[in-house]
């Protein structure tokens, strides 16, 4: 039986809380924790890869580049729309950046600068923004449900396709979380209850009372 990534994949997006090598080969037929290894040393999954996987299924968003929080500048009307160009310190004189106050809350403003001088709309950038908590959910998805962390081997190309397929077993559970309209977590944790399901229909391991 030959392994391959896509068979690391799907023990990645399936297994709940134990990503070891080891783990896997105990539930493998035929394959051995050192085939695994061998396999995950000598692959190199590679950024185009992922590319390849997701650029059909993305929408192009514009991501801004810097931000910094300042709190004691002066704002006019025609700034809070269309944001006011300064200079931050320790940056060379010439290069300047557009800066523009948010208000998120009664008790939270941001203040986001861009590069793009051409900028002029402090309500478009708003909504740009909001690529940055997508960036902070897309963390947290990953860590929580698809081992990223958890990988025990020390070799770096190891580790290193072990990420890539962590990666790739996300944008799986994405797409599946667009189409069906659940979340990432309900179809990740759906497994379990799938399994309890079948155990209740059909135990393994039938209980017995005296």
């Amino acid at each position: 039986m030959k392994f391959t990534k896509l068979n690391y994949c799907q023990y990645l997006l399936s297994s709940q809380i134990n990503y070891t090598l080891t783990n896997l080969a105990e539930h493998l037929e035929q394959i051995s924790h050192d085939k695994i290894n061998h396999y995950l040393k000598n692959e190199k999954l590679t950024p185009r890869l992922l590319w390849d996987n997701v650029k059909d299924i993305i929408d192009d968003t514009t991501c801004l580049e810097d931000y910094k929080r300042i709190e004691l500048l002066s704002w006019n009307e025609e700034e809070l729309k269309s944001g006011k160009i300064i200079k931050i310190k320790k940056f060379p004189q010439a290069k300047k950046v557009k800066l523009f106050r948010i208000t998120v809350s009664t008790d939270r403003t941001d203040f986001i600068a861009t590069n793009d001088l051409s900028q002029d709309s402090t309500d478009v950038v708003q909504k740009v923004c909001k690529v940055r908590w997508k960036v902070e959910e897309f963390h947290r998805e990953l860590k929580q449900l698809t081992g990223i962390e958890s990988c025990q081997c020390r070799k770096g190309p190891i580790q290193r396709n072990h990420i890539a397929c962590a990666i790739l077993v996300w944008l799986r559970l994405k797409d599946l979380a667009y189409r069906t309209g659940k979340t990432i977590y309900q179809i990740k944790h759906g497994l379990l209850s799938n399994y309890l399901v079948q155990q209740l229909k059909r135990p393994a391991v039938p209980m017995f009372i005296a």
